[in-house]
């Protein structure tokens, strides 16, 4: 299983309009996309709720995963890695 590791850009962190950004790109992929909460806490990357659940806050270092889907990752990196707030 391939990961990134990123640190949340938005600058209020991964709140409704943010999080439902990712979610979507995430649904766009292809294929199963994991993301990960500092705390351990894994859900669907796909799933706004899921998301949202985490409770995300901007600077928080989260993993997304996915298998054989490097492309995928880097982009969704460069998501999160983005400060949504701004657009």
């Amino acid at each position: 299983m391939s990961e990134r590791i990123v640190t949340v850009a938005s600058s209020i962190g991964l709140h409704a309009r943010p999080a439902s950004l990712f979610a979507q790109a995430a649904a766009k992929m292809g294929v199963p996309v994991t993301l990960t909460s500092p705390d351990g806490k894994s859900v669907n990357a796909a799933s706004i709720l899921g998301v949202l659940s985490l409770g995300i806050g901007h600077g928080a270092i989260v993993t997304i995963s996915a298998d054989g889907a490097e492309e995928a990752l880097d982009a969704l990196a460069a998501l999160l890695a983005t400060d949504l707030d701004a657009q």
